[in-house]
């Protein structure tokens, strides 16, 4: 079966594999931080998202990615992977 090619548009995130469950699908987090002024502090905010995996496109757990904002696959996914950007080297323990 050939894939139709997504067009992306909008947002553009990067972020680090953790889960490959379903088939053609991963999910990923990415970390931002934000100062807040009256604390002198960081909050460090965490999001998932549920991405769409290409066929020709091989990633794993541990992977970081760089994914766009595309139209509505399904309940969950809004975005597909471009790229891998990183990869795991192995178990550092």
């Amino acid at each position: 079966m050939v894939e139709k090619k997504l067009s992306v548009r909008g947002k553009l995130l990067e972020g680090k594999v953790l889960k490959m469950k379903a088939k053609k699908t991963a999910q990923i987090e990415i970390k931002t931080t934000k100062y807040i002024p009256k604390y002198e502090r960081y909050l460090v905010t965490r999001n998932r998202y549920s991405v769409h995996v290409p066929e020709d496109i091989t990633i794993s757990v541990g992977d970081n990615v760089l994914c766009g904002e595309t139209r509505k696959i399904s309940k969950t996914k809004s975005f597909v992977v471009i790229k891998k950007i990183d990869s795991v080297q192995g178990d550092l323990k």
